[in-house]
């Protein structure tokens, strides 16, 4: 111990562990180091069980979650590496009682038992060590809070120097006031008693014969005044070596109190220093003594599994034997159960063979007959449809031949037949029953008309559409009565609407403003394309509109 008033470096030393710290000298600043040498063997063997009972994970994540690993001190750094250890190998050694397969436990429970045993032993070392660990901290804690102690009376005697030295830097401050005005009163009374002098050099020897004051007066008077400066001059002289000693006695006071005030800032330092340490090692004290109290419970809990897995080895012994009686049983109960339903199986395919060809045959004659049938059926179609094609034909080519004639024999001019007028005025450029531009029969008319040309109803009716249509853009519909419609196509803009009823010759649209337009002009009867230059066959006056 140093002696009162020092500080020595303060160095024990404590057991090797992984939780032990080394305080270093308290004057350079603290420095914790931690000891990794002691407790890595035990860690690594604990961790190794872990890594081989992968089947056990999710109990060994539950037990974590349980048992937190202990706090990280100041720093990130951790106090007890091999207590991790240790309560992941508790953790190993419960997943493997309870994560066991059930084809494994006949072989598991001695071998784990064999675990929990080793790792009884090495928990009760671990626990030892803990406890001496824990002893080592106890004294290092006692040792540091009597130094502290010790720094504390150091600080109170460095107080009471400070109030003396300011005790007495107080006294020679008011010395040196009071010296000094003694010094300008002599000063003073020295300046005064020149002053005479002077006066008295300056008078001339018939002067002073003149003066009121008899001559041995006036002498005596000079004599008293050049005997007196010297005296006042050795007092001033002693009165300023008086001022110049006590401005060095201040000077030296001051310097004292200056390292009095370092050396008591120093002491702050220390005793600061000293109050980290402690809190370190009470908490390194604390989170050993959990760690401990933490290694005690795991101890606990592996005796009793111990006990328990002596007693389930009995029970897994008797249910071994037990169950291989049953398996026998079940092996023979299962082979007859077998042999049964193999007859069955046998005899029901026999059966479903028989009544699969039976239904086979019957399927073939079936399908012979019906595939007859077909062919009759298939025979008779063909040769109605090919007398109905031949009809079809026939029918076709006789009305083409009659509109060809109808159509040659129609006039040039607008038809003006059973009141129908052309929808807009311009040249008639394919008739109906001729060849349009694209080969094909045209069941219309085409009329070139000049651009923006009007177009007007071809007879009274009823607008039934009006809008664009595929492939033949805008297009309008007129329903004439009688069945009977007109179909307009190529219009630049529709001025009507649908629904509407129009009168011949009202305008309805107007041809495109560019190039020659052509009108596309059809009229329909029940669906099918008319001649248009015959009219509608009705009278004049029938028509809607």
């Amino acid at each position: 111990m140093a002696p009162r008033g020092s500080f020595m470096p303060y160095s024990p030393s404590p057991p090797r562990s992984r939780a032990n710290e080394v305080c270093a000298d308290a004057t350079g600043g603290s420095k914790i180091r931690r000891e990794r040498g002691e407790g890595r063997g035990e860690g690594d063997a604990w961790r190794g069980d872990a890594e081989s009972s992968e089947r056990s994970s999710a109990f060994q994540s539950t037990s974590r979650n349980a048992s937190p690993s202990p706090s990280p001190l100041p720093g990130g750094e951790r106090v007890s590496g091999a207590g991790e250890g240790i309560l992941a190998g508790f953790v190993v050694i419960a997943g493997l009682i309870l994560a066991q397969p059930a084809n494994a436990q006949s072989d598991a429970p001695k071998e784990t038992l064999k675990r929990v045993e080793q790792q009884l032993q090495t928990g009760k070392q671990r626990q030892q060590q803990l406890e001496r660990q824990s002893q080592a901290l106890q004294t290092e804690l006692d040792d540091l809070r009597g130094r502290l102690i010790a720094l504390a009376d150091q600080a109170r005697g460095q107080e009471q120097t400070l109030d003396q030295l300011e005790e007495s830097l107080a006294g020679l401050e008011a010395e040196e006031r009071e010296r000094s005005a003694g010094l300008d009163a002599e000063r003073q009374q020295i300046a005064t008693l020149l002053a005479a002098l002077q006066r008295l050099a300056r008078i001339p020897p018939e002067a002073a014969l003149a003066r009121p004051e008899s001559p041995v007066d006036t002498l005596r008077s000079a004599l008293l005044l050049r005997d007196a400066v010297p005296a006042l001059k050795a007092r001033a002289d002693a009165l300023a070596q008086a001022l110049t000693a006590l401005a060095d006695t201040r000077g030296k006071l001051v310097d004292q109190r200056s390292k009095a005030l370092a050396a008591r800032v120093a002491l702050s330092e220390k005793q600061d220093e000293m109050n980290r340490l402690i809190a370190r090692r009470e908490e390194l004290s604390r989170q050993t003594e959990e760690e401990r109290v933490q290694v005690g419970q795991r101890m606990a809990d592996l005796s009793g599994q111990a006990t328990d897995l002596r007693q389930l080895m009995e029970r897994i012994e008797a249910e071994r034997r037990a169950a291989i009686e049953a398996a026998a049983r079940r092996e023979a109960e299962r082979r007859e159960a077998e042999r049964k339903e193999a007859a069955r199986r046998e005899a029901e395919k026999r059966e479903a063979e028989r009544r699969l060809a039976a239904q086979k045959e019957a399927e073939r004659k079936a399908a012979e007959h019906k595939l007859a049938e077909l062919r009759a059926a298939e025979q008779k179609i063909a040769e109605q449809k090919a007398a109905e094609e031949k009809r079809a034909k026939d029918e076709a080519a006789k009305e083409a031949a009659r509109e060809r004639e109808l159509a040659a024999r129609a006039p040039d001019g607008p038809p003006a037949i059973a009141g129908m007028v052309l929808p807009a005025a311009g040249k008639l450029t394919t008739r109906f029953g001729e060849s349009d531009r694209f080969g094909a029969t045209s069941r219309g008319v085409t009329v070139q008309t000049r651009p923006g040309a009007a177009v007007v109803a071809p007879r009274g009716g009823t607008i039934v559409f009006a809008g664009p249509f595929k492939g033949y853009g805008l297009i309008l519909i007129v329903e004439h009565g009688n069945g009977y419609h007109s179909l307009i196509a190529g219009l630049g803009r529709i001025d009507t609407a649908v629904g509407r009823k129009v009168a011949s010759g009202e305008p309805l649209a107007v041809m495109p403003s560019d190039g020659n337009p052509d009108l596309y002009f059809e009229l329909r009867r029940n669906g099918q394309p008319i001649n248009p230059q015959r009219g509608f066959g009705a009278p004049e006056g029938k028509g809607q509109g």
